[in-house]
């Protein structure tokens, strides 16, 4: 499956739009690696426990974006776009969305 930020695919051509598809999660961290993100915060430095639970999340929503998209038949995903929330300490939300297509 194609997956682009674009509006088209480079080289290809769109011949149907199947239809806006998006995928969401909500991700937590168990509290052991929240006690040590939080620390990590008072002292500075790159938070790898947090940065894991983010991509984790991403993961997990892309999954859901592209299954849709393929329960529809598509080639293609265009126009993806990601946004992100924090629902309260130590939770990421992630939803990306875009238009499944078809191409020729």
């Amino acid at each position: 499956m194609i997956m682009v930020n674009t509006e088209t695919v480079a080289g290809r051509t769109i011949v149907q739009a199947l239809g806006i598809v998006s995928g969401n999660t909500v991700q937590a961290k168990h509290v052991g690696k929240d006690i040590v993100g939080g620390l990590r915060g008072l002292v500075g430095g790159k938070m790898k426990e947090y940065e894991e639970m983010f991509n984790e999340a991403r993961e997990i929503a892309e999954k859901e974006m592209l299954s849709k998209a393929e329960s529809l038949g598509a080639d293609a995903i265009v126009n993806v776009r990601y946004s992100s929330s924090s629902i309260m300490s130590g939770t990421s939300e992630v939803l990306v969305y875009g238009t499944a297509v078809k191409l020729e």
